[in-house]
């Protein structure tokens, strides 16, 4: 499956940066570079991507504020955000408005590419680290007493990621994650996994906000 990527920086350097990484995958057709959230919204229209990676500042403002701006404009292509950090605040933002990708700029060349082959097969890709510093501390409201382990499972099952591809992941063996998985959901009351899934964005959207509220 080909992937139309457009690629959204105010810097031409890291534009260009980004650009060279993809032209190497024959999965991948690079259909543009925008610099502003005008110029991506033309591109958008004009190319009609698949998916745009889009940084975290964009000239003087936040690029999830343009992701919000050109999603309500119509945009109907996916989204990958790239950022140095991310604050409980950013995640919940991130969350609430779709982002399809969250992926740190320190990622490997090579998880930039499975993000984006990723996303642009309608699934989503969020980096495990910035997850994992943020949402996989087992905060006192965890009601239903979920191990560290079966959060980090729960998280991947919101990638929509396989049983084999949570196992590769974890290093461990297939029967092991089935093993998670059903216990995720018998703790959490819930059918299946697009349930669990669907539980893991609400109740992490809930619990950024909780932790931004106590930071300020």
């Amino acid at each position: 499956m080909l992937v139309k990527v457009i690629v959204v920086d105010p810097y031409q350097l890291v534009r260009r940066g980004i650009t060279s990484i993809l032209s190497g995958d024959p999965d991948i057709e690079i259909c543009g570079e925008a610099s502003d959230g005008k110029e991506t919204m033309a591109l958008i229209e004009s190319m009609q991507p698949d998916v745009c990676i889009m940084n975290n500042r964009i000239n003087q403002q936040n690029g999830l504020d343009v992701i919000e701006k050109l999603k309500h404009a119509g945009a109907a292509c996916k989204f990958v955000y790239l950022t140095s950090s991310l604050h409980p605040s950013e995640l919940s933002k991130a969350l609430s408005i779709g982002v399809e990708g969250l992926l740190l700029k320190e990622a490997l060349p090579e998880e930039l590419l499975y993000a984006i082959r990723h996303v642009g097969r309608g699934r989503r890709y969020y980096d495990f680290e910035l997850l994992e510093s943020k949402l996989m501390e087992k905060t006192a409201d965890n009601e239903y007493d979920l191990t560290p382990k079966e959060q980090e499972v729960l998280a991947m099952l919101s990638e929509g990621l396989s049983n084999r591809e949570i196992a590769s992941r974890l290093i461990v063996t297939e029967y092991t994650v089935k093993k998670h998985v059903s216990q995720i959901l018998s703790k959490l009351n819930l059918p299946d996994r697009t349930k669990a899934a669907l539980y893991f964005h609400s109740h992490n959207v809930q619990a950024s906000q909780k932790l931004f509220a106590g930071s300020v």
